[in-house]
């Protein structure tokens, strides 16, 4: 038998988790598969914790204060999910990601493709416009790869739909908990490839996520400077701190002074960057 541990992090999207979780639990799943399911409620205050305990009663709940976000939501999951059992496998999923039955199926072929040894991002699209939206990126132009029919490296990991082996865990570990709520997943894809990991793209999509607005508010010349600068520092935006933590680890102390540098630039005068 194997085991898979799900891990979810959700806060005040009832429909939306409800949603993802109606779709993983009507996945088809093979004989010899058991699925655990983790998810951190953070602070959520709009029914959703009722919803799972009435409709999904076997989900394993972490509560959470509404200060954890994404990040620190699925690190925590993941920490009760080790507790827990030694999995054989732990799967990320977005409560906005909505996967097709055969998934799970699909992701696992994937990863016995590649001998359980690598980290498999699963590819999503648009339900309107059947356009690739997350997954995985070029390693050399940043674009978002496209599934092929086979697995294709990349970088710039999407923790949208994403199968991490047991092989993978005991060297990677858990996420970074400095990381806030975005940036962890990058970080993981850019410390597996650093340790020799492979970081590949399903084969094929897995099911639908609509892409997320592009321009955030500390970048939009729209809004006003302080509004800007406040988004900038909040942790659905680009902390200072967290970008300088990432780009030093990855990419030297020089570029990381760099990169905080024009970042602060970018939300101090945004219309440089609006259409480029």
């Amino acid at each position: 038998m194997k085991y898979i541990a799900v891990l979810l992090t959700v806060h005040n999207r009832k429909e939306c988790t409800e949603k993802a979780l109606s779709h993983l639990f009507q996945s088809k799943m093979p004989n010899d598969v058991t699925l655990d399911v983790y998810l951190t409620d953070d602070g959520c205050t709009d029914g959703t914790a009722e919803m799972i305990q009435q409709e999904y009663p076997s989900v394993r709940v972490v509560k959470g204060d509404g200060n954890l976000y994404w990040n620190r939501g699925m690190y925590k999951a993941w920490k009760e999910a080790t507790l827990a059992k030694d999995y054989d496998y732990y799967l990320w999923l977005n409560d906005d990601t909505y996967i097709e039955e055969s998934a799970i199926q699909r992701m696992l072929d994937d990863s016995h493709s590649a001998n359980d040894k690598a980290i498999i991002a699963g590819a999503t699209r648009s339900l309107a416009t059947g356009e690739c939206t997350y997954g995985l990126h070029d390693e050399k132009t940043g674009a978002l790869l496209v599934p092929n029919g086979s697995l294709q490296r990349g970088k710039n990991l999407n923790g949208n739909f994403v199968l991490v082996p047991r092989y993978v865990f005991q060297i990677l570990g858990n996420l970074d908990p400095y990381y806030h709520h975005a940036g962890g997943d990058t970080d993981y894809g850019l410390r597996a490839k650093e340790c020799g990991i492979g970081v590949l793209l399903s084969s094929s999509y897995i099911g639908y996520c609509e892409q997320h607005p592009v321009l955030s508010i500390w970048c939009n010349p729209d809004v006003p400077f302080l509004k800007r600068w406040k988004a900038l520092n909040r942790p659905t935006g680009m902390p200072l701190k967290i970008l300088f933590y990432h780009e030093r680890r990855h990419y030297g102390f020089f570029v990381a002074v760099f990169h905080v540098c024009t970042t602060i630039l970018h939300c101090l005068i945004p219309h440089i960057w609006k259409y480029r």
